[in-house]
């Protein structure tokens, strides 16, 4: 079949239509590397492959993002349960985490575990509430502050009981990370119900508001295995590095502390980048076979 050549006032038009539409359309002038905005599916990034499910408090009526990544050999190893690790502020440091503790677990023996990051989905403080959340009662709480007890009961009685029942999670093995006012909210929660975690890590942990929370008596406890692990980097400000210094030293000589504490300082550290050394170092600690076979060990 013979086609027909466009004649030049033919092509002249078709080609003036198609500038028009391209200028027209956002996305043609975005170029073809224009972001999709859609959801971005996690499982083509295996080292933080596992799961999410959103979570409301129902106490506050507030929506929160549970991310979790499965270790490596889960879904054969069907009759086993892993450590959980539970990271707050995971909006920032599920990302930063999840893999470290892969590589932790190729290079330095550390043993996988499920890391669930629970996020609020955003830094806009109108939707993130960590200063809420995060801060007990106290002669010097504000009036937007507080709510430590209110979401420790969510972390409690929402959170665990929803990883758990989803994933094989061993209820013996669980550990809790907070940074900065989230590292407050770690060591609260230690005195408020020490047997909730086996381990707990606070990074950086700021000494206020509602100070004098953190060292009132202890709720009591049964078991005889747990331990907390306080981080600071040196470079951090001289309040916080004080505030980590005190609270691991009295809480080391006192006798109703219902853990083992370890300070675990930072030559070079700062307050936030050095969150995967603080994860690395607290994370051995715990899992360091020769401090659970101590605390275990009867008394001569």
């Amino acid at each position: 079949m013979t086609r027909t050549p466009l004649l030049p006032a033919t092509i002249f038009l078709l080609a003036g239509w198609l500038s028009c539409a391209h200028a027209q359309d956002p996305s043609a002038a975005a170029g073809p590397t224009a972001p999709d905005r859609g959801a971005v599916p996690l499982d083509h990034l295996p080292a933080l492959r596992g799961g999410y499910f959103p979570l409301v408090d129902e106490a506050s009526g507030r929506s929160h993002h549970v991310y979790v990544r499965l270790p490596e050999g889960y879904e054969a190893a069907p009759e086993r349960h892993w450590p959980v690790v539970v990271l707050l502020d995971g909006d920032s440091l599920f990302p930063l985490l999840a893999p470290t503790h892969l590589f932790l677990t190729y290079d330095e023996g550390l043993p996988e575990a499920i890391v669930v990051g629970i996020a609020y989905g955003s830094f806009d403080p109108a939707i993130n509430r960590r200063n809420h959340d995060f801060t007990a009662a106290g002669t010097d709480t504000a009036s937007d502050q507080g709510g430590a007890e209110a979401f420790h009961r969510f972390l409690a009685g929402r959170l665990l009981p929803a990883v758990e029942s989803r994933y094989r999670a061993d209820p013996a093995r669980r550990v809790l990370l907070g940074q900065s006012r989230a590292g407050y909210f770690v060591l609260w929660s230690a005195l408020h119900d020490p047997d909730l975690f086996w381990g707990r890590i606070a990074s950086n942990p700021a000494p206020a508001p509602a100070r004098e929370q953190l060292y009132r008596n202890p709720a009591s406890h049964r078991r005889d295995d747990l331990g907390v692990v306080v981080a600071s980097g040196a470079r951090d400000t001289a309040a916080r590095v004080a505030h980590a210094r005190e609270w691991a030293a009295t809480w080391s000589a006192r006798s109703d502390a219902p853990w083992q504490v370890e300070l675990s300082v930072l030559p070079d550290g700062t307050h936030a980048a050095s969150i995967g050394e603080v994860y690395r170092r607290a994370m051995l600690w715990l899992f360091d076979e020769a401090r659970t076979e101590a605390v275990r060990a009867p008394v001569p």
